[in-house]
């Protein structure tokens, strides 16, 4: 079997399977320890990495450059790896129902191009139970090795948080489990060489994947609980940042902020524990209330919107309003799961015309994911109102009385989804402000 020495002394190789968010930042810290393939299905992908240029930002040219490792759109590459980390998408599907295409795909490719002795490591986020269910009887039909004799494996959940140039891979504490104590060691050096905060060994590989599934849960469930109190301060006419930030003066308040919750991991990893938990039989409340909760935040922005427009006496049907970020999270041009595409449908269902500006988003993905055509910035000038749906740097550089210029009214209508603006200072300018 694959060991620690033997990829220390860079006899057999890691190849990281799937180079997105988590993979890349991944493959590029270990190959400072160790000799690295990185693969991925994508040729423009590979191509991109080769170049020297990360779409997904995480990797910065400079460092993406000097890294010394093989990107390959070649699966053949994988057998020449003896330890395998697969760190794909798992997303959900039209009906919230767990989607492991992805994960079954990445399963066959790795087993029919393993070699006896390989270990395969999964990084992906799934409901407990998946690995050895789901993906290790794939790997032993494509590959015809026996699972525990001819291979092992593991799992080690990913903790990337995109955009965040402070807690990198290396400075977040590493969960490793494998099928065998041998196993569990193995990662538990692996990891080791490159993440600094320390690393937990679970007992199993079922704990390891539910406490990755529950961690992002945990986090959805307090989110609902702050949008739903905004929704109670709203009717309330109570500013819901003025109460956290009164309420946060006690030491062990949680410091959750209402907003919408989408991306690859809140707003998809409760669904995966969900699904697995009536499966057997019991029908979780509070993870599908919370859940409940946060999807429908885009739909009441929208109506807050609409019921400003008529307020300021704004015809609805032909308005325009200016919806400023479609990416789910601050200064990341990723645009899986964004909520903000909730706001955009619901006010064109109201015969609203609305005009969407990212700075950092992929027009072309824009387009092909949710029929969104980007604008320039130049092109908003003019609109009834403004959204301020995700706060990225250019927006805040922008300022409060940037945005409202956009604005044609004598008085601007601004609504600021993270409440990343004074109150104040919008009386100040005279803008009708909301936020959330």
């Amino acid at each position: 079997m694959v060991t620690f020495e033997s990829l220390k002394e860079r006899k057999d190789k890691i190849v990281v399977v799937g180079l997105g968010y988590v993979g890349l930042p991944l493959a590029v810290h270990l190959s400072k320890h160790f000799d690295v393939v990185g693969y991925d299905f994508n040729l423009k992908r590979i191509e991109e990495l080769k170049s020297g240029f990360d779409r997904t930002l995480e990797i910065s040219g400079n460092d993406l450059q000097n890294a010394v490792m093989d990107f390959t759109n070649n699966p053949l590459e994988i057998s020449e790896c003896r330890l395998i980390i697969i760190a794909v998408p798992t997303p959900i599907d039209e009906y919230r129902i767990p989607d492991l295409t992805p994960l079954r795909g990445a399963s066959a490719t790795a087993g029919k191009n393993m070699q006896q002795g390989s270990c395969v490591v999964f990084e992906s986020t799934v409901y407990p139970g998946a690995t050895e269910e789901v993906c290790i009887p794939i790997l032993e039909q494509k590959s015809g090795l026996k699972f525990g004799t001819d291979f092992t494996a593991g799992y080690s959940p990913e903790r990337i948080n995109p955009g965040d140039k402070i807690h990198t891979i290396d400075k977040i504490l590493k969960i490793v489990s494998g099928s065998d104590k041998d196993t569990a060691m193995l990662l538990f050096s692996v990891y080791g060489t490159i993440v600094t905060a320390g690393i937990h060994m679970a007992s199993s590989i079922k704990v390891a994947e539910a406490a990755k599934v529950i961690e992002n849960t945990q986090r959805d469930l307090n989110i609902a609980l702050m949008n739903e109190l905004a929704l109670i301060f709203d009717k309330l006419k109570i500013d819901t940042s003025e109460v956290l930030k009164a309420a946060g003066t006690k030491w062990n308040f949680l410091p959750f902020k209402p907003g919408l919750v989408g991306g690859h991991c809140i707003g998809v990893d409760p669904y995966y524990l969900t699904f697995k938990a009536e499966s057997i039989g019991y029908h979780p409340e509070i993870i599908l209330a919370g859940r409940r909760i946060n999807d429908g935040m885009g739909k009441y922005i929208a109506e807050r919107t609409v019921k400003m427009l008529i307020k300021a006496g704004k015809q609805v049907n032909r308005a325009k309003v200016a919806v400023l970020g479609i990416t789910f999270k601050e200064d990341v041009p990723d645009l899986r799961n964004t909520k903000v595409v909730d706001i955009i449908n619901e006010l064109v269902d109201y015969g609203i015309e609305v005009l969407v500006h990212d700075p950092l988003a992929d027009p072309d993905e824009a387009a092909a994911f949710y029929g969104i055509d980007l604008k320039p910035m130049e092109t908003l000038s003019g609109a009834d109102a403004i959204i301020v749906a995700v706060i990225h740097k250019k927006y805040i550089e922008l300022g409060l009385s940037g945005i409202a210029d956009l604005c044609t009214n004598s008085t601007p209508i601004i609504i600021d989804i993270k409440a990343a603006f004074s109150r104040d200072e919008a009386e100040k300018q005279n803008i009708k402000y909301w936020r959330l």
